[in-house]
């Protein structure tokens, strides 16, 4: 599978965001990718309006998705990327959304909310309450993740134990003391603990780290992006899948059960 990671910085007009992903997505296919990632919540963003969250939420039937839905028809490029979608009571839920040939082959209501650092995601976002899907993308199973999912690391072996082989994570990971390498160690970690690929591809600007990056199965990180906008590629060989799991045979050797989703 050949796998872009789209990582831009989010502005508050939905339509410049919505012509930037229309362009990573061009970019994408033009370049042979299978799969392109891009960050969390691209609909719209302004650090000194953290309403804009709500006022901006689109439903999935709204302009910013339909322009996706429309230019991903008649090609076999995945593309996969959160956005919110207003609720009831004035509130949100963090949608990751993946689309394949004008339609939504896929969404997950994030279930983690950013309730740390100082943050309460919580405040407008409701979080989701189902374990999120496989998306078969060039013959390999891919599971869905955001963000904050990363910190547990329950979510991410559920996923492998279902089948995935590749965990996607699109994120808008917020600067901060020691956060930009508690990113790198939790997508590692996740990655080598389940000998799976991992995909985590963030926000930049002058909020977010940006850092996008592929580990493989063995934590080898094989792709990587700085702190400014960027579209990267990588290869991930499921063969290299196989040979991990055969060195590092941690799945067969556990003694827990498969986590499972508490909804209380």
């Amino acid at each position: 599978m050949k796998v872009a990671m789209g990582q831009f910085a989010v502005s508050r007009e939905w339509q410049e965001n919505a012509d930037i992903c229309l362009s990573l997505m061009a970019r994408s296919l033009e370049a042979g990718a299978d799969l392109l990632v891009m960050p969390e919540g691209v609909l719209a963003r302004d650090i000194a309006d953290p309403d804009l969250v709500l006022k901006a939420a689109q439903p999935l039937d709204g302009p910013f998705v339909s322009q996706l839905l429309a230019a991903s028809r008649g090609n076999k490029l995945t593309t996969m990327m959160s956005v919110h979608v207003p609720t009831e009571n004035q509130r949100a839920l963090n949608v990751l959304i993946a689309i394949r040939d004008g339609e939504i082959v896929a969404r997950y209501d994030k279930l983690h909310l950013y309730d740390a650092f100082s943050m309460q995601e919580s405040q407008r976002v409701t979080p989701g309450d189902v374990v999120p899907p496989l998306v078969d993308v060039a013959g390999m199973k891919v599971g869905l993740m955001t963000c904050y999912d990363v910190r547990f690391p329950e979510l991410a072996r559920r996923l492998v134990l279902d089948g995935a082989d590749v965990l996607v994570l699109p994120a808008a990971w917020v600067k901060g003391p020691l956060k930009e390498m508690h990113w790198d160690v939790l997508v590692t970690a996740r990655a080598l603990e389940n000998t799976c690929y991992m995909v985590a591809v963030g926000e930049c600007g002058p909020r977010n780290i940006g850092n996008s990056m592929v580990v493989d199965p063995l934590g080898v990180s094989i792709a990587k992006a700085a702190e400014g906008s960027a579209l990267v590629m990588a290869e991930l060989d499921p063969a290299r899948i196989a040979s991990a799991r055969d060195a590092l045979p941690v799945l067969k050797n556990r003694r827990f059960a498969r986590p499972e989703l508490n909804t209380q």
